[in-house]
Order: structure tokens, then C-alpha cells, then sequence
């Protein structure tokens, strides 16, 4: 049987669909704004979210630092979740390169940060402190949908304080689908927004931060500081383009798999599993033959993370049949 990778979302291969669709793009450079392809990706994932303009970047990483960097100058602060990719998973860049300091809250249960947390860590306007300018969420965030009156809260929050608002929007569309709104009705709450199209949505490079044209144009010129100017990348963007016209509704099937693979896990005594709720399981193994459970899957050709918890993500480059493999494999290890 072939690997079952579920590692992550971004080890998805090309479609022969999306590969026709990067042989065929007409390219220009870039650089220069002349990229056709790049021009339209850029033009199209703007309107999807309901913003006035958008940059194209090689990154989701590269796209929120930019964000932040546009957002804040030396000196700022921004608020930020413990666990959110922008803080933990993104090598301190923010800090290291934007000189803008971190402000990071516990989580609550949901994945969002509470109310009351956001506001106290709003900086009063005094030489002592570090100057309080934007507000970070993620969605999804560990897996987790933000609910939209909570977004819708949050956001009046930090404006009323007078902070900007940025999305990491890695696995926005995800968001959408589970919600079962336009992503545009998440975006609408926030300044900036990034967004990834090599995560579910299966092209193999790239991500776009959307927000208005004035913002966009600043972050321009962070994306070249940061050698993000890509010349040709009209081959990469016609990629992203073929996902967000073919790979959006069809996330669906992946939370679907994801709850198939969690039922398929119940039941195992010292195995606990969060229930999903949209493409990513997360699963906590007490006893023995925790430390040899990664091995014994690999040895089965089926691949998971366990960098802080087991993380099983589905994708489209697994089915059914793989999910039904990885459960049988998992079961195994604990009937021997």
C-alpha cells in the first residue's frame, strides 16, 4: 500500500489538472508587476476576501512577518496567542527581524484568547512600555474554528483601543467551509489577512496577504526587503489559482476523513482523541508504547507527527482506504 502521509496538509502533490494549469500560464516578471498570472491570483484572491488588494509571497511565514511589519514599526507590540503559528512556529521573525515585541496569552479551550486577557494586555501610552499596535488570531488555529461572533468581538475590541487586526488565515477556507460562510465574512474583521495556498487547498508553493491598497503597497516594499520578489511566478500562481477555483468545497471530504479517523481511534485504552472539527486529530497515548507508537506507523507506511501532542492531518492525497490503514496500524500497535 502506498505511504499514508499524515504529517501535514502541505505534503500534497500537484493534481495533473494543477500541473496543466502551471504548464499553460502565461508569465511575466513579478518583480516588474508584469506577471499576467501573478496580477490575476492577486486580483481574484483580493475580491474572494472582500479586501482592495493583495500580495503574492512565497510563504504564509513570510506573508504574516510582512503583516507585521507593515502593521507595526520598531518599538510596537503585537498580542498574540501562545500557540499561534505567528508567535511559536514562525522563529521569532517579528522579534528578530521586525523588531516588534510579542505579547503572548494562554489559549482558552476553543483556541481563542479571552476578552478580558486581550484588553489587559493592551499597553497604556507611557515611555515604560512597548507600544501596543496590532492583534494577531489564527483561523483555524490548532484545527479549531473561531467562532464569528467572537472574531466580530475581538476585532471592536482592539479598533476601540485604537490597534490594528491581523488574520493568520493559513487554513482560512477551512474555516469557511466548517462555518459554512463566504471567507469573506471572516476576513471582513480584519486589516490584513494572510492566506495559504499550499496547505488545503494543494498547490505546492505559496500564500497571499490581502488588506487595503495602501497597506498592500507598503508591504510591497517588505516583501523585496525580505527576498520575497519572485520573478516568473506566474508558473506558481496559476497553482493557487487552479486550488481556489477547484480545491475549496472539497475540504469538506478532508474534515470528513479527519472524524473517521477519530472514531476509528476510540476505544483504546491510555488513547485519548480530541474530537476535530475540521482536518486535523490530535491524539494523547499514555503508557510504554507511547515513545514506539511513531515508529511502529512508519514501519506500516504511515506518517505522524508528535512534536508537542499526535497530529494526524488529512489532505487530499488521502482517502478512505488510507484512513482505514492508519486506523488498523494504530489499533495494532496496542493489540500486540
Amino acid at each position: 500500500m502506498k505511504t499514508v502521509d499524515l504529517r501535514s496538509d502541505t505534503v500534497t502533490q500537484p493534481t495533473p489538472a494543477m500541473r496543466e494549469a502551471m504548464m499553460r500560464a502565461p508569465l511575466g516578471d513579478d518583480v516588474f508587476g508584469d506577471d499576467p498570472t501573478v496580477n490575476a491570483l492577486q486580483e481574484r484572491i483580493a475580491a474572494m476576501l472582500g479586501k482592495e488588494a493583495a500580495l503574492f509571497v512565497p510563504t504564509g511565514t513570510q506573508g504574516n512577518l510582512i503583516a507585521t511589519m507593515t502593521h507595526c514599526q520598531r518599538g510596537d507590540e503585537y498580542i498574540v496567542g501562545q500557540f499561534a503559528h505567528t508567535y511559536r512556529w514562525e522563529g521569532g521573525g517579528a522579534a528578530v527581524l521586525g523588531s516588534v515585541q510579542p505579547q503572548p496569552l494562554e489559549h482558552q479551550g476553543d483556541g481563542s484568547l479571552a476578552l478580558k486577557d486581550i484588553e489587559a494586555a493592551i499597553k497604556p501610552d507611557d515611555a515604560h512600555f512597548a507600544r501596543s499596535r496590532l492583534l494577531c488570531l489564527e483561523n483555524t488555529i490548532g484545527g479549531k474554528v473561531l467562532p464569528m461572533v467572537y472574531m466580530a468581538q475581538a476585532a471592536e475590541l482592539v479598533r476601540r483601543r485604537g490597534l490594528a487586526t491581523h488574520l493568520d488565515g493559513a487554513r482560512l477556507f477551512n474555516a469557511s467551509v466548517k462555518l459554512g460562510v463566504p471567507a469573506r465574512d471572516i476576513a471582513k474583521h480584519f486589516d490584513s489577512v494572510s492566506v495559504c495556498f499550499s496547505k488545503g487547498l494543494g498547490a505546492p508553493v505559496g500564500s497571499a496577504l490581502v488588506g487595503p491598497r495602501d497597506f498592500i503597497k507598503q508591504a510591497h516594499r517588505a516583501r523585496k526587503m525580505l527576498g520575497g520578489g519572485m520573478r516568473q511566478a506566474g508558473v506558481l500562481a496559476a497553482a493557487a489559482l487552479h486550488a481556489l477555483e477547484h480545491h475549496i468545497d472539497r475540504l469538506a471530504d478532508d474534515h470528513a476523513l479527519a472524524q473517521r479517523l477519530a472514531d476509528g481511534l476510540q476505544g483504546i485504552t491510555g488513547v485519548t482523541v480530541e474530537p476535530p472539527q475540521t482536518n486535523m486529530v490530535f491524539v494523547d497515548v499514555a503508557g510504554e508504547k507511547a515513545q514506539t507508537l511513531l515508529p511502529h506507523l512508519k514501519s506500516c507506511g504511515v506518517l505522524a507527527t508528535g512534536l508537542y501532542r499526535l497530529r494526524f492531518v488529512t489532505h487530499l492525497d488521502v482517502d478512505a482506504a488510507g484512513i482505514d490503514h492508519a486506523i488498523r496500524s494504530f489499533r495494532d500497535h496496542f493489540n500486540a
